[in-house]
């Protein structure tokens, strides 16, 4: 899958979240990256098909929305498409993985996700 093709994909995923959830993801960037590159003290064989950085919304405070960074969502390329064997299942997991992102930004966390069947 093409660049272009994969960047479609994810922007078909985020239209698949409902618009009232949607409306309360203020400052919020997603991305599209190529590779998960891990930080010092980080296993370098680590493998992540998307990954979310930022302030849950449950654990913000009636300030914090003053002057912050924007929290940021990334989704790796190369990641789902070593981990998919055919385009539908690459666009299953892309949604899977938005998803996913989407959620520990509302402050659910990833035994709640596979509990809910999105781990």
């Amino acid at each position: 899958m093409t660049l272009a093709d994969f960047e479609s994909a994810v922007d078909d995923a985020i239209d698949q979240i409902p618009e009232d959830l949607m409306r309360t993801m203020n400052n919020v960037a997603i991305f599209v990256r190529e590779e998960y590159e891990p930080g010092p003290g980080e296993d370098p064989d680590t493998e992540l098909l998307g990954l979310y950085e930022g302030t849950p919304l449950t654990e913000r405070d009636s300030w914090w929305d003053a002057g912050s960074l924007p929290d940021s969502i990334s989704i790796f390329r190369q990641p789902l498409l070593r981990h998919c064997d055919s385009r539908e299942e690459l666009i299953d997991e892309i949604l899977i993985t938005v998803i996913h992102e989407v959620a520990h930004h509302f402050g659910i966390d990833d035994a709640r996700l596979h509990e809910l069947g999105w781990g």
